[in-house]
C-alpha cells in the first residue's frame, strides 16, 4: 500500500516532466493515430484501438522510469538486460514464426518482440558501464572490450532470428554511445574503414532475400511487379502527394491498397501522399525538436549515467527515422525498420515510449549527483 507522502512525492515528480517533449510526444502520438485511421479507410477499430492500447502500456511503462532514481535504475539494468538477453535466446529456441523469420513470443493472446527491447537494454547496460569508468581511462583499447561484448551478445541473436536491419541498429547505438563516452576517434576511423573493406565480404554472407534488397536498392525496376513493386509505389505515392496532399483517407495509391504495408514500415508514404510536402515537413520538424531535447540532455545533465542514457536513445531515434524515411523514398535498402510513434505495432510501439519515459527520467534527475554504485527500487 502506498502511503499518502509517497503517492505525493510520486505526482510531484511525475509534473517535474520536461514539457516540451511531453508536448512532441503527445502531437507525434495523434498524428500517428491519425494515419492509422486513413491506413484502416476510417475505421478505428482495426488499427487505431489496438495501437492505443499498446501506447498506454507504454505511457505506464515510461511514467514507472520517471519515478525511479538513477542510483535504483542503475541497479535494475544488469536485470533489465539480462531479461532482454534470455527472450532473445527464446526466440532461438521457441519463438514465433512471421514473415519468414523467428522475431516474436507467443505470451497468451500476445505477441512480444524481444529485439525491440533490447535496444533499451544496450542502452542502458553501456550507460552503466561508461558511468563506472573514469574518463582518463576511457582511452584505453581495454576499456572496449567490455561494451563489444554488452552489444555483440543481443545484436549476435538478432542476426539469428535472422533481423538485420535491428541489429544494425544496436550496432549504431553501441557506437553513437561510445563516441559520446569520449572514446578515442582513431578507434572509430579503424572500425569503419573495417567496415567498408568488409562490404563485399558481407554481401555474399547476406541471405538472398537481403542481397534481392540490395539489388532492388540498386536498381528497382529490373522486377517492377515483384521486389521493386514496393518502392515503385512508395514513390509513385509520395511524388503524388504534391504540397498539401490529397486530404487524410484521400489517397489513391494507399486506399485502393497499392501499397503494402502501409500501417508499418510505409506509413510516411501515406502520409506523404495524404498529408503531402508540408505534412512531411512538421512531421520532420517535430523529430527534429525531439531529437534536439535529447541532445542538449545528453550535454546538459550532470551525471555520466543520464548522458550516456540520452545519448543512446537520441541514436535510437535518429536511425530509425532516417532509415525508414530514406528507405520509403528510394534512398537506402528496404529493410523492416518502422518510424517511431506513426508505425503500427506492438513491442515498438512500447519501447519508443519507454525511450521517451528514460529521456523524461533524465530531465527530472538531471541535477543529481549520482556515485559510482546502484540503489533499491523506488525511493
Amino acid at each position: 500500500m502506498v502511503s499518502a507522502s509517497r503517492l505525493r512525492r510520486y505526482l510531484r515528480r511525475l509534473s517535474e516532466v520536461h514539457r516540451p517533449i511531453l508536448w512532441v510526444m503527445v502531437t507525434l502520438t495523434l498524428l500517428g493515430l491519425a494515419m492509422q485511421y486513413s491506413a484502416a479507410g476510417g475505421d478505428i477499430t482495426v488499427f487505431v484501438l489496438p495501437q492505443l492500447s499498446k501506447m498506454l502500456i507504454g505511457f505506464l511503462a515510461a511514467c514507472v522510469l520517471v519515478l525511479m532514481s538513477p542510483k535504483q535504475l542503475m541497479t535494475l539494468t544488469p536485470l533489465i538486460y539480462g531479461i532482454c538477453v534470455v527472450l532473445l535466446v527464446i526466440v532461438e529456441v521457441m519463438g514465433v514464426l512471421g514473415g519468414g523469420a523467428q522475431r516474436w513470443i507467443a505470451i497468451g493472446g500476445f505477441t512480444l518482440q524481444p529485439s525491440e527491447f533490447a535496444k533499451l537494454g544496450v542502452i542502458l547496460m553501456l550507460a552503466r558501464y561508461f558511468h563506472g569508468v573514469h574518463l582518463e581511462h576511457r582511452h584505453h583499447l581495454m576499456v572496449l572490450i567490455a561494451p563489444l561484448l554488452i552489444t555483440a551478445i543481443p545484436a549476435g541473436l538478432v542476426l539469428l532470428q535472422p533481423n538485420l536491419g535491428t541489429a544494425t541498429i544496436i550496432g549504431l547505438i553501441a557506437y553513437a554511445t561510445c563516441f559520446m563516452a569520449g572514446i578515442r576517434w582513431v578507434y572509430f576511423a579503424g572500425t569503419l574503414g573495417a567496415g567498408i573493406a568488409a562490404v563485399p565480404i558481407i554481401y555474399q554472407l547476406l541471405h538472398p532475400y537481403q542481397r534481392r534488397r540490395v539489388d532492388t536498392f540498386l536498381d528497382p525496376t529490373q522486377d517492377p511487379l515483384g521486389s521493386g513493386y514496393n518502392i515503385i509505389q512508395s514513390q509513385i505515392a509520395i511524388g503524388s502527394g504534391g504540397f498539401f496532399g490529397k486530404g487524410l483517407v484521400g489517397g489513391s495509391q494507399g486506399q485502393l491498397d497499392f501499397l503494402p504495408e502501409k500501417q508499418t514500415d510505409f506509413i510516411f508514404t501515406m502520409l506523404g501522399e495524404e498529408l503531402g510536402f508540408f505534412g512531411a515537413l512538421i512531421l520532420l520538424i517535430l523529430y527534429g525538436c525531439l531529437l534536439t531535447f535529447a541532445l542538449m540532455l545528453a550535454v546538459r545533465c550532470r551525471h555520466g549515467f543520464g548522458r550516456m542514457i540520452a545519448a543512446g536513445v537520441a541514436t535510437l531515434l535518429f536511425v530509425h527515422i532516417f532509415i525508414n524515411m530514406g528507405m520509403v523514398m528510394g534512398l537506402l535498402p528496404v529493410v523492416g525498420v518502422p518510424l517511431p510513434f506513426l508505425s503500427y505495432g506492438g513491442s515498438f510501439v512500447m519501447a519508443i515510449f519507454m525511450a521517451c519515459g528514460l529521456l523524461m527520467h533524465v530531465y527530472v534527475h538531471r541535477e543529481v549527483t549520482l556515485p559510482r554504485g546502484g540503489g533499491s527500487v523506488f525511493g
